[in-house]
Order: C-alpha cells, then structure tokens, then sequence
C-alpha cells in the first residue's frame, strides 16, 4: 500500500510538470506544417533541384541551334645554326638565325541540317521538363500523405491522452471515495486496493501514450527539418470530410488527373520522339563552317635570298554535306527498337490504368467503410457515455459494485479511443483516394 501511494505521488508530480510545461506550447495548423514541409522537406528539396535541372536542359543554350565559335593562336620560334657550302662559291657559316611565326583565327561551325534530329531532341527535352515536374509532384504528394498520416496521428494520440486523463481523474476520485467508505467502515480494504490497482493501471496506460505522442512529434519535427529537442507543440485535432458528390467527381475524372498515368504520357511522347530522331539517321547532315585568320612570319637571309616577312589575313567559308547511305543497318535497329520501345510504353500504361482503377476501387471501399465505421462509434460513445454517467450515480448510491462502475469504464474508454482510431482511419483513407484521384494537392486538408 505504502508503495502504491508513492507511485502515485511520483505520477501526480510528473503530470504537474506536463500541465506547466504545455502552457508554452504553440499550435501548428495544417496549413503551417504543409508550408514548412514544402520549405524544408529533404525529398523535396531534391525534387526541386531534379526539375531545376531539366529546365536547364530544354533550353536554348542545350538545344543544338547555336554555332560553335572557337579561337585559335599560335607562335614559333626557331634559333638555328646554318653552314651553307656552295661548289663554286666561298662557305657562308651563320650562327644564331632567328625565325618566328605567328597566327589567330577565329572559326565558325554550325550546323545548318541534320535530318530533323536536333529539332525533334529539342522537342524530347520539352517533354523531359514536364516529365520531370511530374515526378516532383509525385514526391510532393507522398511527403504530403506521410505528413498528414503523422499529424493525424499526432492528433488522435493527443485526444487519446485527454481521455486518458478524464480516466485517471475517475479512478482518482475513485480511490478516494473507497478510503473515505473504508475509514467510515462503509466498505473493506480490498476496495481501496483495487481502486488503486486501478488508478495504477491508468497511469501507466497515460505514461505509455504520453510516451508515443512525444515519439511521434519528434518523427514530425524529422520530417519538417525542425529542432528535435526544441519546444514542444500542440496541433489541430478538427477532422472534415470531403462531400461526397465531390469525391465521385474527382473519382471520375481520376484517369486525366493520376500523376502516374500523367508520367507515363510524357514518356510515351518521348520515346514518340526518339523514333522520329532515329529516323533522321536516314537523311543528310549539312554543315556551314568559316573562318578569319592572320599569319606573320619572319624567316632570316640565307646564302641565296634576302631575309623576308610576311603577313597574311583574309576569311574563308565552306560548306559540306554528309550522308551516309549505308551505315550496316545500325539504323534500321535503333528506329525498330525504338518503335518496340514504344508499344511497351502504351502496353505499360494500360496496365498501370487497370492497377489504378483497382486501386481506387478499393480504395473508395475503405473510405467508405471506415466512414461507416466512425459514425457507428459516434453512436457507440454516446451509448457508453449514458451507460457510464447512469453507472456512476448507481456506484454513488450504493446500488452498483465498484467492480461494475469499473467495467462501464473500461467501456467507455474503449469507445471513445475507437472512435478517434476510426476518425483518423477514415481521414486517411480519404487522403489516400485523393493521392489516387490527383486531387490531393488541389484541396483544403
């Protein structure tokens, strides 16, 4: 007995400590953890950069319609020796010959035909970028479900903590009104100590859910690339639920909205674009090039001319075709594999498309059936919630054993704990159809 009541001492000083430390607590709304995660999400981040990338890409500056410019310099410089020993003349023996030369241009490539290849990689590329948009908003749609998952559940552990609470309060109560009939000689000692089994079990049962709502917090503040340790938070426990004629709506139009299927769109319109680049393998190349270069040279006398320099400068262009009419059938296999390619990618989307329709059929199943099932505990609360105030007045009475006012209780607590786990159950389930329905980005969480 003696180490009960310290236990309970123990309980009441931590749960003292909790009430003063949630007076500093600030309340993060759904909008606020959505922005944040948007602002600090890792995954997201690097989505972001990935589309910052393809934007690169299909810009002009990648596209292949620019010229090549390049600049070119040189020198020479030779220091010879020269013995020149003519047949019928004297040896004329110079030492230290200088001779130096010296050149620039600048020249011009481009590219003036290739076959159609560049125009449609440049189209490819087009549809890289929004392939690539697509894939962000893929990581942003499943960072948004984790998000929520965790907030709700953030939401339905701190609901569960306040009925907790009311049920230690109870017990609380409980115990004392057992002392007080025991000191009086109403009742027995096994009251009392099972009034404080009681109460000890409900303390516990509050630790551990305190105990889960702190672990999941943290795995929010993760998630939001918050300070782990810094102060703690409250968040918004309001649960709303779509209407239902906007929810079929959305259903109907999944097809055109489903961020999986959308990808696989941009992709069947590249690899439509890799066969016609592959086709341009079939046509010539014609290619423009030009040029300005200058050239100095000074070369030193010898035995039979004056020393001489030279400078030259002028421009000059041309132009070149290339076909190759026979290139041993590398063509022909890659404008076939890339057709086969093709077929893959529309036999791929179909298949994508039943698994998707599947997929919110059963989806809208579980919605609805967990929607079911939270009405159904909202009447089973307020079934319980009478049972239990009608136990309570019997036990004060007299009329009811405590072991009866225990049980009605227990039934409570049950009910009102499902009916948080079918609330969030449900929401989620909602949430899940709307990632489906390629909606979830476009509505108010």
């Amino acid at each position: 007995m003696e180490r009960s009541g310290k236990l309970i001492l123990v309980i009441a000083i931590f749960f003292m400590g909790n009430i003063f430390a949630q007076e500093e607590e600030e309340v993060i709304t759904k909008e606020e953890a959505i922005a944040l995660a948007l602002e600090r999400n890792y995954g997201i981040e690097i989505a972001e950069n990935e589309v910052e990338i393809a934007e690169n890409n299909q810009g002009i500056l990648n596209s292949g319609y620019l010229p090549s410019v390049t600049g070119r310099a040189g020198a020479n410089y030779d220091l010879n020796n020269r013995l020149t020993e003519p047949e019928d003349g004297e040896a004329l023996d110079q030492q230290g010959i200088e001779s130096n030369s010296y050149n620039a241009s600048v020249n011009l490539n481009y590219t003036l035909f290739d076959g159609l290849g560049r125009f449609y990689n440049y189209k490819s590329l087009k549809e890289q970028y929004d392939l690539s948009k697509l894939q962000a908003r893929e990581t942003i749609e499943n960072t948004m479900l984790q998000l929520m998952t965790m907030y709700y559940e953030i939401a339905r552990l701190t609901e569960n903590v306040e009925v907790l609470e009311d049920v230690l309060e109870t017990s609380k109560d409980r115990v004392t009104r057992a002392q007080y009939q025991f000191d009086y000689g109403q009742s027995n000692n096994l009251v009392v100590l099972n009034a404080r089994v009681d109460v000890n079990n409900d303390s516990v049962n509050l630790l551990q859910t305190r105990q889960q709502l702190n672990n999941t917090k943290r795995d929010l503040n993760v998630l939001l690339d918050r300070q782990i340790t810094g102060k703690d938070f409250t968040v918004d426990t309001t649960v709303n639920f779509i209407p239902k004629l906007q929810l079929e709506a959305f259903i109907m139009e999944a097809e055109t909205n489903n961020v999986s299927l959308l990808q696989l769109d941009r992709n069947m319109a590249i690899t439509a674009y890799d066969i016609k680049i592959s086709k341009s393998g079939y046509l010539p190349t014609i290619d423009l090039s030009g040029s300005y270069g200058w050239n100095y040279n000074r070369s030193a006398a010898t035995a039979f001319f004056p020393g001489s320099r030279q400078t030259t400068d002028g421009i000059s262009g041309g132009v070149s075709l290339n076909w190759n009419l026979f290139d041993g059938g590398a063509t022909s296999v890659q404008v076939q594999n890339a057709k086969i390619n093709y077929e893959n990618q529309e036999l791929r989307k179909k298949q994508v498309a039943l698994g998707i329709r599947r997929d919110i059929a059963n989806a809208l199943g579980n919605y609805e059936n967990r929607l079911y099932i939270y009405k159904v505990q909202e009447e089973n609360v307020a079934t319980n919630q009478d049972n239990f105030e009608r136990s309570q007045e019997q036990f004060n009475l007299g009329r009811i054993t405590s072991i009866e006012f225990r049980q009605a209780q227990v039934n409570l607590l049950d009910a009102r704990t499902s009916l948080n786990l079918a609330k969030y159950d449900a929401k989620i389930a909602e949430l899940e159809l709307l990632q489906l329905t390629g909606q979830l980005l476009n509505i108010e969480l």
